[in-house]
């Protein structure tokens, strides 16, 4: 285990990697690659992680691309560690992943410790958050998994944070692409991290470079970005259709549901029509119907950032302070009904 600098990341663009690298990745060119990742990132040998994995035994989640384990390190720190196909789109996600949650800090991402180039190996090790995944606690069958009115506000709360700060405070703008409840992860006191920036993108400040095609989850992005130019907008769009799930405890397409009642953005449109929300909203625990008058303006605010006029969405900026100054209630988001 080898440390590759201090202070922040200074590493290439992911062009810029792919321009060294070539295509196909070879051995030699990989190591390479290792020799530019300078910063706060630590080097892994595979050895090393399958000796913490338990030989790779624990298997916390599996994606199309890589599958997460559980593991301790040899000082005790306990890590998830995703291992990537050696595939063309799990040579991808690793450089973006190194790219971007490499090069920054913030207490509402989850943080990239280190990583592995090993012969045919690309392995990515980061800190370990207990609960899981939000989809868990909000998607949920068991009534000890629900979550109380405050804690799904701090969780909403602490993804906003995140975004705000991938798409404006860090030194260049991230459009982190695929924010879903599966990306949410929470620790021990529910505080929430943004993961998975296998998909995400740098883009300049004045968004002059963009994404020509949206790579994200069906559903949590507006489909007339599937073939346009896609800038930080999208990820608020992603937002608003997680904190509808976060309310409502519902998937965003759920087959089992009446051909109308599918997709969860429609249906939330539908009933605030109708005024009639109560009907869809999560009412697991008692709390949150204490809170109703707060949950329909949580709602409002959703709607404001799915607004299918781009140019109208808020900035994440604008929502963490509407959250921070409980202004919501005051606001009036009819016209996103």
């Amino acid at each position: 285990m080898t440390s590759s600098g201090n202070g922040y990341c200074s590493l290439l663009s992911h062009t810029e990697i792919l321009s060294i690298m070539g295509n196909p990745y070879k051995d030699g060119q990989w190591k390479h690659l290792k020799s530019l990742i300078s910063g706060p990132l630590t080097s892994f040998s595979y050895s090393e992680l399958s000796l913490a994995t338990a030989k790779f035994t624990e298997r916390i989640v599996g994606g199309g691309f890589g599958t997460i384990y559980k593991g301790v390190l040899k000082d005790g720190t306990m890590v998830a560690v995703k291992r990537l196909e050696n595939t063309g789109q799990g040579i991808d996600e690793f450089l973006a992943e190194v790219d971007t949650i490499g090069n920054i800090h913030h207490v509402n991402l989850v943080k990239l410790i280190g990583f592995c180039i090993d012969k045919h190996h690309r392995v990515l090790v980061y800190e370990y958050m207990s609960r899981g995944s939000l989809d868990k606690w909000i998607f949920h069958e068991n009534s000890s998994f629900c979550l109380d009115w405050k804690t799904r506000k701090k969780i909403v709360l602490d993804i906003a944070k995140g975004l705000a700060y991938i798409h404006g405070d860090c030194r260049q703008r991230i459009a982190h692409l695929d924010v879903k409840p599966q990306n949410i992860l929470l620790d021990d006191s529910f505080n929430a991290k943004i993961s998975d920036f296998g998909l995400s993108k740098l883009i300049n400040r004045d968004e002059s470079q963009v994404v020509t095609r949206m790579r994200g989850t069906l559903g949590y992005f507006a489909l007339e970005w599937q073939h346009s130019k896609i800038t930080v907008k999208a990820d608020i769009y992603s937002f608003g259709i997680v904190v509808l799930g976060v309310i409502t405890g519902r998937m965003v397409l759920d087959y089992s549901q009446p051909d109308s009642d599918v997709c969860l953005l429609k249906l939330v449109k539908k009933k605030g029509q109708e005024k009639r929300l109560s009907d869809i909203i999560d009412l697991t625990r008692e709390d949150v119907q204490q809170h109703i008058e707060e949950v329909n303006a949580m709602i409002m605010l959703a709607l404001w950032c799915v607004n299918e006029d781009h140019t109208r969405q808020p900035s994440m900026h604008s929502v963490v302070k509407l959250l921070e100054e409980e202004k919501i209630s005051s606001l009036d988001f009819a016209s996103f009904l």
